[in-house]
């Protein structure tokens, strides 16, 4: 099939200041950051890769100018580094107009043999972290008179079943949850939630964890018959972070065929 046609920035989000989680590398995040760059918004990148982070930001720094690019080392499992990542957005940009929760975890083992470790860990970075997250970001955009938005990053696997997925479904079921209910408690004071549902968005790190059996298995599911790339979901990032999405909130929006 032929290859996408990568969509040019339209300025969607000029003006916007924004944290993006997990946005160091190749993935949906850095896509994101990318993106949002072009659509005019100024970022804060969190990672927990100091080194990817900083080559990452650096280069995005060189691309699109120093003013518009800050990063923090961020671990989302803990509360005093996604408040101090969300703090440099005010600091440096002076306001916080969207946050995307795109930290996660994956993993894979049948329940029967998974250990209460790795149950854990994929459950407190993937679903915990998005609601450190969230919480951060609402109580600070709650006291502004000027709305905001959250993007979670989900999955489809949290609508259906995968053999060896059931903590990371478990989590990103749980991410759609919240969604819906953090977003009308939002509503009050303006700030709309969504979330992404990729199914299949190609990345070094997914070669690394994945044997080539499953991942042909994976994307002959796929209606086009090919992975996303990375910036394809990060465009439908940027249309619910921005204006045309005024009237959703609360929703989960399928990158992918593969919803049910």
């Amino acid at each position: 099939m032929t290859p996408p046609r990568y969509v040019p920035g339209h300025q969607l989000l000029a003006g916007r200041s924004a944290v993006i989680t997990a946005a160091a590398g190749a993935g949906i995040g850095g896509a994101t950051a990318r993106r949002f760059l072009e659509e005019g918004a100024r970022i804060v990148v969190g990672d927990s890769h100091t080194r990817r982070l900083t080559e990452s930001a650096a280069a995005l720094a060189g691309e699109f100018g120093a003013d518009r690019v800050a990063a923090l080392p961020c671990d989302v499992t803990d509360e005093d580094q996604v408040g101090a990542l969300l703090a440099l957005a005010e600091e440096r940009h002076g306001r916080l107009d969207i946050v995307v929760n795109n930290a996660g975890l994956g993993g894979t083992a049948d329940l029967a043999d998974m250990t209460d470790a790795q149950w854990s860990t994929v459950l407190d970075v993937t679903l915990n972290g998005t609601f450190r997250c969230t919480r951060a970001a609402l109580r600070r955009m709650r006291g502004t008179g000027r709305g905001g938005v959250i993007v979670n990053n989900a999955s489809v696997v949290g609508w259906r079943a995968q053999r060896g997925q059931a903590h990371y479904a478990a989590a990103k079921a749980g991410v759609m949850a919240l969604t819906r209910c953090a977003a009308l408690e939002a509503a009050g004071y303006g700030v709309r939630i969504n979330a992404v549902a990729p199914s299949l968005a190609m990345h070094p790190h997914l070669v690394k964890v994945t044997t080539p059996e499953l991942l042909a298995e994976l994307t002959e599911r796929e209606a086009f018959g090919r992975y996303a790339e990375p910036w394809e979901v990060a465009n439908v990032i940027v249309f619910l972070a921005g204006d045309y999405a005024s009237y959703m909130t609360g929703e989960t929006v399928s990158v992918s065929s593969q919803h049910a």
